[in-house]
This record gives structure tokens, sequence and C-alpha cells, in this order.
């Protein structure tokens, strides 16, 4: 696969782990798609989070990553409590552990298998956002839109994965039922 090939065609990047790995499903010209139904998909997936240099896209780590969107999709959409055991399930195949470095104390993730280490890495993340701010993990408010972001505003009321587009289009949409009423 060329670099060219390699370009992540997602309308939304850069979210934490998790919800960058949630994001790897969006609709586009109402047509639903996935950027993961490949390991070419996963490489654009790996790279734009910096994990292409410590693990494989390959069939095992597809899997497994699949695993844990599905987990983490079930864990942010469900109800309170809901997806714990399959983000669990995820958590089993790795651990932290501590070390000392020349700069002090640190911590290294350790896994059953390299190729559970981006799913891994994903539901631990998860883990970090929700004890750093559970209410500020979204789900875009458009209606159309299945995109997740985390709302980093100063207080909190960001409703769009993007100003730019669903909230433009809810904006035009507004504008349009009130022209049309009058």
């Amino acid at each position: 696969m060329s670099d060219r090939d390699r370009r992540d065609p997602r309308p939304l990047t850069g979210e934490p782990l998790a919800l960058d790995l949630l994001n790897t499903r969006w609709v586009h010209e109402g047509a639903p798609q996935d950027l993961l139904t490949g390991t070419d998909g996963l490489a654009v997936w790996l790279g734009a989070n910096g994990l292409d240099d410590r693990f494989a896209a390959d069939a095992a780590t597809l899997r497994h990553t699949l695993r844990a969107r599905d987990a983490l999709r079930e864990a942010v959409d469900g109800a309170a409590g809901e997806g714990a055991e399959a983000v669990d399930a995820v958590l089993a195949h790795g651990r932290i552990r501590a070390t000392l470095t020349a700069d002090g104390p640190g911590e290294r993730p350790e896994f059953d298998d390299a190729s559970w280490g981006p799913a891994w890495l994903a539901a631990r993340d998860y883990l970090r956002l929700l004890t750093l701010a559970p209410d500020r993990i979204r789900r875009c408010a458009h209606e159309a839109c299945v995109l997740h972001f985390f709302d980093t505003s100063r207080n909190g009321t960001r409703r769009w994965c993007s100003m730019a587009v669903c909230g433009n289009r809810a904006k035009a949409s507004r504008h349009y039922a009130r022209t049309k009423e009058g």
C-alpha cells in the first residue's frame, strides 16, 4: 500500500484513542462507512495513532481491535454499566507494569499477545477518560451522525463532532423549517 492510499478518510480524527477507534465507523452522504474492513484500514488507523511502529496490521490484530471497538460502542452508547463486561474481557489481555526509569517511576503496558495491544490500549484509554471526565464523552448531537468526541471546551457544552459539518447542517435544517412555515 502506498502512502497516498494510507490517507485517513475519516471526517473526525485526533480524538482520544478509545473514541478514535469508535470513529472508524462514520456516515458519508447517508451511507455507512467502516475503515476497519481489512488490514489496510487497520494500518491507516494504527498510523494515525502512532501505533504502527509497535503493532502489526495483521488479521489477528484486526480481529482483536474490532472486538474492542464493539465493546467500547456498547459501553459508550449503552446505558450505565452496559459494555463493562465486554471492555473487561479486552482488558484481561494486558496489564500495566510499574517500572523505574532514569526519569523516575513509570508504567509500561504488557500484553498476553502483541496482537491485543491496540485493542487493550483503546480499552485502557476509555478507563482514563471515565476517570478524567465521564460526562465529557459525547456522541455528536446530529441525528444522522455516529461520531464521538471528548468535549474539551471550557464550559463543556460542545454538541457537534464538527461545527462546520454537523452543527451547520442542524442550523440549516432549522432555518429551512422556519422559512417553510413562514
